[in-house]
């Protein structure tokens, strides 16, 4: 699978994604327009072994429902993330066997090695 999972609203994503030469076979996935489904969701919980990991702690919806202060157990995190778009860390790429998540720079840098050789 070869897939990227972004905002396009978001400035960060677009910054990086014009940083990249993506293949043509590469599906970019808009997660406002169409959110992430749960067997996509699924999938990356089985290569990461944790929906904490693709939680977006940033979110503002995150803050507003005082989710910080809460002990979150994998199951509801996985809820949050399938019941709005912004509760996903983004972007995220899937490529073959290999997950990049979120737009640290360390991230990025592997992303720029993969596709811009």
């Amino acid at each position: 699978m070869k897939k990227v999972f972004h905002l396009s609203t978001c400035d960060t994503c677009k910054r990086i994604l014009g940083k990249l030469s993506l293949p043509d076979d590469v599906i970019i996935q808009d997660i406002k327009k169409e959110h992430i489904s749960e067997s996509d969701l699924e999938f990356l919980y089985k290569n990461t072994r944790s929906y904490e990991i693709l939680l977006n702690k940033r979110a503002k919806k995150y803050t507003e429902a005082g989710l910080k202060d809460e002990n979150l157990s994998e199951e509801e995190i996985k809820e949050y993330i399938l019941s709005h778009y912004t509760f996903l860390k983004r972007p995220i790429f899937i490529i073959d066997d290999k997950i990049f998540i979120g737009n640290d720079k360390h991230t990025v840098d592997a992303l720029k090695s993969l596709f811009n050789d």
